[in-house]
């Protein structure tokens, strides 16, 4: 559980467990709200369909402002949570080639493994390329990828630290730029799929 309990109150095995529970209701949810679909994941390229976005943004900001909230009442100490060290160039270029991949596969590695645990053959082949994928990584990575690896190290620092602002102004900045991205996303859905509707999955047999 992190910081919210002392380790002495929650033995390994039991968090373990209480991860394993999370995680398990998190694939629930992935699947109830048509995460193991394509269609819906790739919806956020094309622009018929945001839920995706709206859904991750949500929760990384209710993530922020929780834990926020529970550091300045006492609740936890944010200094027990771990985030690793920024290199900004490999980072980058994770990122571009994660959303490449987003794009032509339709998933992310989360949304295709429950995808896969379903059924469905794409999410299977998938996390088969997720796989070896990591295994080449891995294999070469001494030799190719250790110096880009290791360019663009930043140590230990967050957003608002960077910026040179207090957590607080940041996580309120990133709400409003959210709420308004939500709107602005919301109309282009509503002009996208008034031009040319795209059947609900359901109609698809999917």
């Amino acid at each position: 559980m992190g910081p919210l309990f002392p380790q002495e109150l929650i033995s390994e095995p039991v968090n373990l467990l209480i991860a394993f529970v999370i995680g398990t209701g998190f694939g629930i949810g992935l699947e109830a709200g048509g995460f193991t679909n394509t269609r819906k994941l790739a919806g956020v390229f094309y622009g018929y369909d945001f839920v995706v976005l709206k859904v991750f943004f949500t929760a990384a900001m209710t993530s922020a402002i929780g834990l926020f909230l529970m550091n300045n009442y006492g609740l936890i100490d944010i200094q027990l949570t771990f985030y690793p060290s920024t290199f900004w160039i490999p980072t980058l270029i994770a990122g571009l080639v994660m959303g490449l991949g987003f794009i032509v596969g339709g998933f992310c590695p989360g949304t295709s493994v429950c995808a896969a645990f379903t059924g469905k053959i794409d999410g299977m082949f998938f996390v088969g390329g997720v796989i070896l994928g990591i295994l080449g990584y891995s294999l070469s990575y001494d030799k190719i990828f250790k110096s880009l690896h290791l360019s663009g190290g930043m140590g230990k620092v967050n957003i608002a630290d960077f910026l040179g602002i207090s957590n607080g102004l940041f996580i309120f900045i990133v709400t409003v730029v959210a709420v308004v991205a939500f709107v602005i996303v919301t109309k282009i859905q509503k002009k996208v799929n008034s031009k040319d509707p795209v059947p609900a999955i359901e109609e698809l047999g999917l």
